[in-house]
């Protein structure tokens, strides 16, 4: 762990470890948001920061600026966050940061020696596509995992992609390796609203990692935001007849695969699910050119 910097050692019990990352894999802001979100719903502290100087290509993610006190210039660098807190549902580790643009094997294998100095007890990544899905319908989550006990424990879709990855992918890669229990949950986002902050995939996003987590977490506010959010685009959704054109279409491509819908008690082995899958398949492929 040559580049991680502790500020304190927190007293965990076999923590689960949270991480999002900012950029490709963020649609929306999904992800970070719902990190974000966990972080002060459940009042974490900063414990570690992967220091950037060694992953991080300044001219792609740059430093920020900022004023201290109102006159004082002081840079902020773009490093990885550890944070620790206590829930309901036990301790977690949320990890928070962009993804590195250089040395992803020694990124993902400093993120795993902090899970295995902590005694962590699985990872959890979270991420957002680009999809054709509805503003309006509920947000599809899919789980997935490698590993067939934990997809049998959670009932998620075992992974078979292949084709070119991201530091999700890596790390989940890397704890496999380690022989840490890992899992990955991604919202789809409407590819029409492309550089649109979604408040609703993040609640739907918390919400599903509570669930894992045995947790509860405040969502008021996100669920305030999310009306105001969906009033919004139903108002710029009106206004190009074109995009309105589109929308129709999705919701009665819903609107169907519901009416095919299996039983509750049936595997979701097909319809919706499928095709969410294949559209994170093609979205990694889309990223690889």
């Amino acid at each position: 762990m040559d580049h991680v910097h502790w500020s304190g050692r927190p007293a965990l019990r076999t923590p689960v470890v949270i991480a999002a990352f900012t950029g490709w894999n963020d649609a929306g802001d999904a992800a970070s948001s719902a990190l974000r979100h966990l972080v002060d719903t459940w009042d974490a502290d900063v414990f570690a920061e992967v220091d950037p100087e060694e992953f991080v290509d300044y001219q792609s993610t740059r430093p920020q600026v900022r004023l201290v006190d109102g006159t004082t210039r002081e840079v902020v660098w773009p490093a990885t966050e550890l944070y620790s807190a206590s829930t309901a549902g036990g301790d977690v580790v949320l990890v928070l940061g962009p993804e590195p643009q250089l040395r992803w094997r020694a990124y993902c294998r400093e993120l795993v020696e902090v899970a295995e100095e902590l005694d962590a007890s699985m990872v959890i990544t979270m991420g957002a596509l680009l999809a054709d899905v509805h503003h309006r319908r509920p947000v599809s989550i899919i789980g997935t995992a490698s590993d067939v006990d934990v997809v049998e424990r959670y009932g998620l879709q075992r992974s078979r992609y292949e084709g070119p990855t991201g530091i999700v992918g890596c790390l989940h890669d890397a704890c496999s390796r380690a022989g840490l229990a890992s899992l990955s949950l991604w919202a789809a986002v409407p590819a029409y609203l492309p550089g649109t902050v979604s408040p609703k995939a993040t609640l739907a996003l918390v919400r599903r990692l509570g669930a894992f987590v045995g947790a509860t977490v405040d969502v008021g506010d996100l669920e305030a935001s999310v009306a105001e959010y969906e009033q919004e685009i139903d108002e710029y959704v009106e206004r190009d007849e074109d995009l309105q054109s589109y929308v129709e279409r999705l919701e009665r491509m819903t609107d169907d695969d519901e009416d095919d819908a299996p039983a509750v008690d049936q595997p979701e082995e097909h319809g919706w699910v499928d095709r969410l899958v294949a559209e994170v398949e093609q979205f990694l492929r889309d990223q690889g050119q």
